[in-house]
């Protein structure tokens, strides 16, 4: 069953693939053409992987949303070609790369990290876990060594527009302090209450949209609802995107241009995961 909605939603890209005119909008929203739950394991609900639909979310190929113990360690390798930007949703992110540099983020702040491994450990309070979002992206540009290389943001250095935090992008004056991130790509932290509305209407040339729900839900007018955990891919047109909170809601918005011929097939992509 899963199979045929994702070749459907794969057929789905293609046909609409084509660059939008920019005399023609569409009225109305952006429909959504894969709406799917997160895999979890353990402390891990895996919502976007390389072998399932990274296809179709490239260049973001790969989002988890983690839960650590106070005090746990865990390793985070990622190979070269991919940046990993890691949203800090509680507790306290202390992390260490392998030339020996320490960082340290709160809840509320991201760190954004070329390709290398990097070691994590959970610290701040003795009863608060660490909650983490952690997104992968192929780099445009790649790196020419594989040495750790992170930027750490704290969260009053987060820029705001209204309900939406820039972690990568820009959306009206509110841009991220991440330099070196891939260009043409968004991705936004965004926090609503019981109720509260929020459009997006995707710059020119950005073809793939999805979000994903870290908290509460969210209802779309023709679409039902995206609930926690779940990731919805929305088809490539030029519509707005309408969702409305139902409960205290947050969640990550992406949204990127993406050459679809230039999608690398599922079997090459296995390895990027250890």
């Amino acid at each position: 069953m899963f199979g045929m909605r994702l070749w459907t939603a794969l057929g789905e890209l293609k046909h609409l693939s084509g660059t939008p005119s920019s005399t023609a909008v569409p009225v109305g929203s952006r429909r959504i053409t894969l709406l799917r739950s997160g895999r979890r394991y353990r402390g891990i609900t895996r919502l976007i992987t390389p072998w399932d639909i990274g296809e179709l979310t490239q260049p973001f190929v790969f989002l988890c949303h983690s839960e650590l113990a106070p005090g746990a360690k865990t390793v985070v390798g990622v190979q070269p070609g991919i940046g990993t930007l890691t949203l800090v949703l509680s507790g306290v992110l202390e992390f260490e790369e392998a030339p020996g540099n320490k960082g340290m983020v709160v809840a509320g702040g991201f760190v954004w990290t070329a390709p290398g491994e990097v070691v994590w450990h959970a610290g701040g309070a003795a009863d608060e876990p660490l909650r983490t979002l952690q997104l992968w992206i192929e780099l445009t540009r790649k790196p020419a060594r594989l040495t750790a290389e992170s930027q750490c943001v704290a969260p009053h250095e987060v820029q705001n527009d209204r309900s939406v935090r820039v972690v990568l992008g820009q959306i009206g004056r509110a841009r991220s302090h991440i330099g070196d991130a891939p260009p043409d790509l968004n991705y936004f932290h965004v926090r609503l209450k019981d109720g509260q509305r929020w459009r997006y209407a995707a710059p020119d040339g950005h073809s793939v949209t999805w979000l994903a729900v870290d908290r509460g839900g969210l209802r779309l007018e023709e679409d039902g609802r995206v609930l926690r955990e779940q990731v919805a891919l929305f088809e490539r047109s030029r519509g707005v995107i309408d969702v409305q909170a139902e409960g205290e809601s947050s969640f990550v918005l992406g949204s990127a241009r993406q050459d679809f011929n230039a999608v690398i097939p599922s079997g090459r992509r296995r390895g990027l995961i250890r």
